[in-house]
């Protein structure tokens, strides 16, 4: 537990949240703050006493992600956007980090669900009747997308890398189906129905060598030709979108370091490592392994700033030199 506001601010911001006004936070302030990562998306678990706060406006550029909160303990009463929203537990709510935000609140736990906002794919004029709209949690999607929350806020580092990314995957694809569920009768045009679940089915199985048009089409129940129709008006074609979209999970895998960009590449469904460095590098305008060399330059710089760090043994640290020159 956090014993003074201050300090609970301070880890709230590294979690990537923006800062917040507490009216009722005093001297005897106590709250808990855990994060934990899954793939792109955040997980950030509270437990705070009862607050009434506020959330001043912010730059665009500040907004990389969109939050889903989730109840665990307690009520809360939020206002943001068009929205009015009275949760209990198990209830959620989409908001949006760049706009003003006030709510009250009981003593109360909750787990916030942070997603890139390219991630969720949901077009700006729907965030805007979904921000501060409050989800049923009890049933339907909503209940799936609850008890996902709570989960993954207890079980999310136990998630090799491979199925962290997949997992998100499917988990940015449920949010989106209890979002626009709660859409209701402003639900997208079929063509833009489909288009979404087939961009998400496409997010699902990026790491799937066979993905491909026909495929998908086939999943799907539509021909080849219908499937190029649904996307003649997007800024990309089915086979741009998974080569783009596998192109971000590399760039996103190397700059992590610890692999190959042969072995990256590989895993994201390109077998043929001179297409991909030549792709990569027409895309981003920089060589593939350019970030790994400087991932590793970064991991030596803060491995020997330290000099008495693994006891000052020279020997092992000659080993790890060694290991990543391979």
């Amino acid at each position: 537990m956090i014993g003074n506001f201050e300090s609970f601010q301070d880890e709230l911001a590294a979690s990537g949240f923006p800062p917040l006004v507490n009216k009722l936070a005093g001297a005897g302030f106590r709250g808990g703050i855990a994060t934990r990562g899954l793939g792109p998306l955040r997980l950030v678990s509270l437990d705070t006493p009862e607050s009434a706060c506020v959330g001043r406006e912010r730059d665009a550029s500040d907004g990389e992600n969109l939050a889903v909160k989730v109840m665990t303990r307690g009520r809360t009463r939020i206002e943001q956007g068009r929205g009015d929203a009275e949760l209990g537990p198990t209830d959620l709510v989409l908001l949006d980090p760049t706009r003003t935000l006030r709510f009250e609140s009981t003593a109360a736990a909750h787990v916030t669900i942070l997603i890139p906002r390219r991630e969720l794919r949901i077009r700006p004029a729907q965030i805007d009747r979904l921000v501060g709209v409050g989800i049923d949690g009890s049933h339907g999607p909503g209940a799936l997308v609850s008890v996902l929350a709570r989960e993954l806020a207890r079980s999310a580092t136990e998630f090799r890398e491979a199925e962290a990314l997949r997992s998100a995957a499917a988990v940015v694809e449920l949010i989106a189906v209890a979002l626009e569920a709660r859409l209701g009768d402003e639900q997208p045009v079929p063509d833009e129905w489909l288009r979404n679940r087939i961009a998400g089915y496409i997010e699902a199985r990026l790491a799937d060598p066979d993905l491909s048009p026909p495929g998908i089409a086939a999943a799907h129940h539509v021909s080849v030709r219908r499937l190029h129709k649904l996307f003649e008006d997007q800024p990309l074609t089915v086979a741009a979108l998974i080569r783009r979209r596998r192109l971000e999970r590399c760039r996103a895998e190397l700059a992590g370091g610890g692999r190959t960009v042969t072995a990256v590449a590989a895993r994201w469904g390109f077998s043929d490592p001179t297409h991909f460095s030549k792709l990569f590098k027409t895309t981003y305008g920089y060589n593939a392994r350019a970030l790994v060399t400087s991932n590793r330059a970064q991991t030596t710089k803060t491995r020997t700033a330290d000099p008495e760090q693994d006891g000052g043994d020279l020997d092992r640290q000659e080993q790890w030199e060694k290991s990543w020159r391979r």
